[in-house]
C-alpha cells in the first residue's frame, strides 16, 4: 500500500511538472488576454467582473487567471497563480490598452474627435427609436422562431448568443438580447473590425487619396522581394508573407495582440514565403499593418485618430463604436472594435446600399463590389477584409451574401438580393453554433 501511495505521489508530481512545463510559456498570454478582456468589458460596457469571467473569459486556460479591477485607477490586472501579472489600462476615447513595464501611463495622450449624429430621424439614419413597420411578405412566426432558436434556454450554454437583430428594407423586423445585454450594450466585434479597417481605405479611395494597386508604401521593403506587394494584396490577405494565426497556441497572432508594443510592425517584419497573389493566408497582422499604412497617410497622429470617426464611423451614426489602440497609438484594426448591435447593423446597411448613407456617398459603388468579389486564391470565401458565401460555406444561405466575421461567432451578414442585414453577437462560432440554420431560417421567413 505504501508503494502504491509513493507511486501515486510520484505520478502526481510528474503530472504537475508536465502541466507547468507546457503551461508556463503561455502564462503571459493568458494573463494578458484576461486583463485586457476584463478592463475592456468593465470600463467600456460597464459589465460586472462576474459577467466577464463567466462569459468573455470562459475559455480554456484563460479561466486559470485571477483578475483584479482598480476602478479609481481605471485598470485591471491578471495573473496565473501569482505569476506573470499583466496590466491593462483604460483611457477615455482610446479604450483599453494592454501595457508592458516600460509604458508610461501618466504621459498625456491624444484622443479622437467625435461628433454625435443629431437629427429627428428614427433608426437607422437617426438615433431616435425605430418606427414600427409590418411587412405583408414577412412570416413573423417563422422569423421569430428562427431568432429565438439562436438563444439558449434554461441556463444552457450550447449556443451562447448575446444578440440578434434583423434589418429588412431599413426597418428592424426582429431584435432579441440575452440576459444581461440590451440594445445599449457595446459588444466586441473581434475580427469584424478588419472590415472597418477596409472601409477606411474605401473612404480614401472615394476621396481619390489612395491607390490600392500601387506597391504598399513601406520603406523597409524597398530593397527586397516584398517591394512588389500592393495594398490590394494586403486587403485580400494575399501578400505571400509568413504568418501563423492559431489562437490555441503561442503564435504570431497571439504574440502580437498580447505582447507587441507596435502591432503594425508584427507583419511588416515577416519575410515573404510566396509570391503575392498566389497564396491566401488569413492574418490579423496584415490588418494591423494596414492600420499602420493608414496612419502614414496623415500629417499628424491627431488626423489619423480623427479620420476613422469623422469620415466613416460617426458619419453613419455608429456613435457607440470605439476602436482601441495599441501602446504605439495605432488602432488595432484587426480585432478591437466595440459597438452596440444596432450600430454594427448600420455598418452592414452602408454596404447593403452600395456605400450610400441616406443620400451621401461614403464609399464608391465599385469599392463595395470590389469588397464582395472573391480573391482568386480563397476558393470563393474571401474578398477585401470581408468573408463571402460565394463558395457556399453556408449551403442554405444565398450565395451573394457577404459578411464581417469575428472570433466566437460575431457576424454582420449582408444580403443584397434580399435587402437584408442580419447581426449575431455571441460566444460560440460555426460549427458549434448553427449559422446556416439561423441565416436560412430568417431568409426563409421572407415570402417571395
Amino acid at each position: 500500500m505504501k508503494k502504491i501511495f509513493q507511486f501515486l505521489g510520484f505520478a502526481s508530481l510528474i503530472g504537475i511538472s508536465y502541466f507547468g512545463y507546457i503551461t508556463y510559456p503561455k502564462l503571459d498570454l493568458i494573463s494578458g488576454f484576461s486583463s485586457k478582456s476584463m478592463a475592456s468589458g468593465y470600463f467600456i460596457d460597464n459589465r460586472s467582473q462576474e459577467l466577464i469571467e463567466k462569459g468573455d473569459n470562459d475559455i480554456d486556460m484563460i479561466t486559470l487567471a485571477t483578475n483584479k479591477i482598480d476602478e479609481n485607477g481605471e485598470f485591471a490586472t491578471a495573473s496565473v497563480y501569482g505569476l506573470k501579472e499583466r496590466k491593462a489600462i483604460y483611457r477615455k476615447g482610446l479604450g483599453v490598452t494592454l501595457i508592458n513595464d516600460d509604458f508610461d501611463a501618466s504621459k498625456p495622450y491624444l484622443i479622437p474627435k467625435r461628433s454625435k449624429l443629431s437629427n429627428n430621424l428614427p433608426f437607422p439614419y437617426g438615433n431616435n427609436e425605430p418606427k414600427d413597420t409590418v411587412f405583408a411578405n414577412v412570416d413573423y412566426t417563422k422569423l421569430n422562431a428562427a431568432v429565438a432558436n439562436a438563444f439558449d434556454t434554461k441556463g444552457a450554454k450550447n449556443k451562447r448568443t448575446r444578440s440578434v437583430i434583423v434589418i429588412y428594407k431599413d426597418k428592424i423586423i426582429a431584435e432579441k438580447y440575452d440576459t444581461g445585454f440590451t440594445k445599449n450594450s457595446k459588444i466586441l466585434g473581434w475580427s469584424m473590425t478588419k472590415s472597418i479597417t477596409s472601409a477606411v481605405f474605401g473612404v480614401l479611395d472615394h476621396q481619390g487619396k489612395f491607390d490600392i494597386y500601387k506597391p504598399a508604401p513601406i520603406p523597409e521593403w524597398a530593397n527586397d522581394e516584398r517591394k512588389i506587394i500592393t495594398t490590394n494584396d494586403l486587403l485580400h490577405m494575399n501578400s505571400g508573407l509568413e504568418w501563423e494565426e492559431n489562437y490555441n497556441t503561442i503564435c504570431d497572432a497571439t504574440q502580437m495582440l498580447f505582447q507587441a508594443e507596435d502591432m503594425s510592425r508584427s507583419q511588416l517584419e515577416k519575410p515573404a514565403a510566396f509570391k503575392p497573389d498566389t497564396h491566401w493566408n488569413y492574418s490579423s497582422g496584415t490588418t494591423n499593418l494596414l492600420s499602420g499604412i493608414l496612419r502614414k497617410q496623415f500629417k499628424t497622429h491627431q488626423e489619423y485618430l480623427d479620420f476613422w470617426y469623422t469620415n466613416l464611423i460617426d458619419k453613419i451614426g455608429m456613435n457607440s463604436m470605439l476602436i482601441e489602440t495599441d501602446m504605439a497609438g495605432n488602432y488595432v484594426g484587426s480585432s478591437y472594435g466595440w459597438a452596440t448591435t444596432r450600430d454594427w447593423s448600420k455598418f452592414g446597411l452602408l454596404y447593403l446600399h452600395k456605400g450610400n448613407w441616406n443620400g451621401e456617398q461614403i464609399l464608391n459603388e465599385n469599392w463595395v463590389k470590389y469588397t464582395a468579389t472573391p480573391t482568386k486564391t480563397s476558393n470563393g470565401q474571401y474578398g477585401a477584409q470581408f468573408w463571402l458565401n460565394a463558395g457556399g460555406r453556408f449551403q442554405d444561405a444565398p450565395k451573394d451574401m457577404f459578411y464581417c466575421s469575428g472570433y466566437q461567432g460575431q457576424m454582420v451578414a449582408i444580403f443584397p438580393s434580399h435587402d437584408l442585414v442580419i447581426v449575431r453577437m455571441g460566444l460560440k462560432e460555426d460549427p458549434e453554433f448553427d449559422f446556416n440554420g439561423l441565416l436560412s431560417g430568417i431568409v426563409g421567413s421572407l415570402k417571395k
